[in-house]
């Protein structure tokens, strides 16, 4: 599927059960597909209004298909996920900002922003708990592998002006891809200056 040392970029936000779905098959299979996975939190109500999308809760065609699309693609990646009662997506602007600063104070690797985020994905999709609330990223934080101290730093972190200004700018450069964003996974065309990059965007 991808050549050999291709680099991946994966724009997501942990409120899409699309954006999950891309994270588990790309972390399955990297090693396989020989890829460098470098993980882009995103905002996805950014991506929405900045290509004049709409979000899912707003449009009953969309709510009446995911119903039967996530059971089927849920069974058939091999990752479990339950339609919550209320689909109307709560802002997930700390959450992101908190993944934001865990990629930022981790830098390379990205072991710890995967651990993170798929257990944020979880609350959200699989057992339906909050998380936007402090006391929920700091549980999803420590369920990661984090300490004490080290949630509480990157709690601080993900309120100041740099991260902010970050995962703003990630917004605003997934944004560049809105051309090819469809619902559900894109893979865009090669970035032109480098012909082994490529960068793949997720919507709900």
């Amino acid at each position: 599927m991808f050549s050999s040392g291709k680099v991946v970029e994966l724009f997501y936000d942990v409120v899409s059960p699309y954006s999950w779905l891309a994270f588990e098959v790309l972390c399955r299979y990297r090693n396989v597909w020989n890829i460098d996975l470098k993980f882009k939190p995103a905002y996805l109500t950014g991506v929405i209004y900045g290509s004049d999308n709409q979000p899912a809760g707003m449009n009953p065609s969309k709510l009446t298909y995911i119903v039967s699309d996530l059971t089927l693609l849920s069974e058939y990646f091999g990752v479990p996920m339950f339609r919550p009662s209320d689909l109307s997506d709560k802002d997930t602007l700390n959450a992101m900002r908190f993944v934001t600063a865990v990629a930022e104070k981790e830098k390379e690797g990205g072991v710890l922003v995967e651990r993170v985020s798929r257990e944020l994905w979880k609350r959200k999709w699989r057992t339906h708990q909050d998380i936007t609330q402090p006391a929920s990223l700091t549980e999803a934080g420590l369920k990661a592998g984090l300490s004490d101290n080290v949630v509480e730093e990157i709690l601080t972190l993900s309120k100041s002006q740099p991260i902010r200004d970050k995962l703003k700018s990630v917004t605003q450069e997934a944004l560049k891809h809105k051309e090819r964003s469809g619902w559900g996974l894109t893979l865009t065309s090669p970035q032109p200056q480098c012909d082994h990059y490529s960068s793949m965007l997720c919507l709900f």
